[in-house]
């Protein structure tokens, strides 16, 4: 268990790039990636040959981030074409520096059935409910995350005031759990695959999770910058339909997508297949079709709770030729 673990951190922080040759009539996009939950990235990444049309009509720049928000950063400075996104960092994207994103396909999202993340305390704290955490700390995995804004608003749910009433600190997703078993947080945020480990030894108790907050809800999508996309859009589509093509692959052979995910992230593949693809991990739609009345209510959710300072459409960001499921 220690020697997984241990190899799984040493991968989070693992960059990656891969930039096939690029012919002087062949189109070139620079696409931007993150661990985890991007089985079709990693798949295109690690098989490419799987993909015909992928370094002979078009080839990728992958580049690796350690998030959604860099990866905006990027779009802003014209260094990336297409990345992942989440609903908040598209948003911030926008109204902080004026980015025009279309999402374009849907990697993964919560629904009834699935993983959730969630919220965990020690088995025997005296924290029964959301309403016992007043006075105690809580371990988040960054601050201005779309995690932390969740946990933000999920407290609001239950009444407790997040500045006043409890004090939200840094943990990370990796040392989540051992900050709990130590008492340096009351409670903190468990993502996959750090949860099921904690779930082995034990010793952890849920109290929440995240589908309290909103659900369906969309994790990460694909987003590809307006500029770009209604410059070329036929590269953006091939790029889309390679990528559903992908996830159909893996979502088809979990073990594919174990193998490729261990290769990007230098996991052990017996820890990742015990979640990876199952009702353990988030849900996934072979299609990618992006759920576009969730990620608005994510939209409201934000801005009534004071996290954007613009009610947002999110039919401003949809070119329904270049999104996945409406062709």
């Amino acid at each position: 268990m220690k020697k997984s673990l241990k190899v799984l951190l040493a991968a989070v922080g693992t960059a990656v790039m891969t930039a096939p040759a690029v012919g002087a009539d062949i189109p070139e996009l620079r696409v931007g990636w993150t661990i985890p939950a991007e089985e079709a990235k990693y798949l295109m990444m690690k098989r490419p040959e799987l993909f015909p049309d992928l370094g002979k009509k078009y080839t990728i720049k992958w580049t690796q981030f350690q998030g959604t928000s860099p990866m905006v950063q990027a779009m802003r400075a014209k260094v990336l074409d297409c990345a992942t996104m989440a609903p908040l960092s598209l948003a911030q994207g926008f109204l902080q520096s004026g980015l025009k994103t279309y999402i374009v396909a849907q990697h993964v999202y919560e629904k009834p059935g699935y993983f959730s993340v969630y919220w965990a305390v020690k088995e025997d704290s005296p924290i029964q409910k959301a309403e016992d955490l007043k006075g105690k700390v809580l371990g988040t995995n960054a601050y201005g995350s779309g995690v932390y804004y969740n946990l933000v608003l999920w407290l609001k749910q239950h009444g407790i005031d997040p500045v006043n009433d409890v004090k939200i600190v840094e943990t990370g997703f990796p040392a989540a759990a051992d900050a709990i078993r130590s008492g340096r947080v009351d409670m903190a945020t468990m993502v996959q695959p750090f949860g099921l480990l904690a779930d082995e030894k034990g010793g952890l108790r849920t109290i929440g999770s995240q589908a309290e907050v909103l659900s369906p809800m969309v994790q990460i999508f694909e987003g590809c910058t307006q500029e770009y996309t209604d410059a070329n859009p036929e590269v953006v589509k091939l790029y889309l339909k390679d990528l559903q093509s992908a996830m159909q692959k893996v979502i088809a052979d979990p073990k594919l997508a174990v193998a490729v995910t261990s290769e990007i992230t230098r996991a052990p593949a017996d820890l990742l297949g015990k979640f990876l693809m199952t009702n353990k991990d988030f849900a996934r739609d072979e299609d990618m079709k992006p759920n576009l009345e969730a990620i608005q209510k994510q939209f409201v959710q934000y801005h009534e709770a004071g996290f954007l300072n613009k009610q947002l459409d999110v039919n401003d960001f949809v070119r329904k030729d270049v999104m996945a499921g409406s062709q």
